[in-house]
């Protein structure tokens, strides 16, 4: 397959695909001509790595599920090792998001959104970080 079939096939772009060969996720051959060919194994794996990411996980999280999910004898306690700290990461940045949402729903409610040239809104943003 070629850049175009594997991004096709995989759902991501040309680009990723390229940044993720450049980075050493995925090492697809090249033939005599310089073009990338790609088999099933690197669809495979650009499919794992396009999930991982989908859940959250970083890039070297995707590195470290990759070289898990080969190693045939690894213990399932290093995946979820790997798990877990996404989990923790995923569970603060929706603390963070409900807190956003928790301060912009109370500024858009003191803001009364008429005429009048005083929002409340506008005070907020301006005033110095706390």
């Amino acid at each position: 397959m070629n850049i175009g079939d594997v991004a096709a096939a995989s759902g991501l772009p040309a680009k990723t695909i390229r940044y993720y060969e450049d980075i050493g996720l995925i090492a697809p051959r090249r033939g005599e001509n310089g073009y990338r060919t790609f088999d099933e194994k690197d669809l495979h794996k650009l499919n794992f790595v396009a999930r991982s990411r989908s859940l959250g996980f970083s890039t070297e999280d995707c590195r470290a599920l990759l070289e898990l999910y080969d190693d045939r004898s690894r213990a399932s306690a290093d995946v979820r090792a790997v798990a877990e700290a996404n989990l923790e990461k995923v569970a603060a940045k929706i603390a963070e998001l409900q807190a956003m949402q928790k301060t912009l729903t109370t500024l858009v409610h003191r803001c009364h959104g008429d005429a009048r040239p005083d929002c409340p809104i506008l005070e907020d943003l301006a005033a110095p970080a706390a």
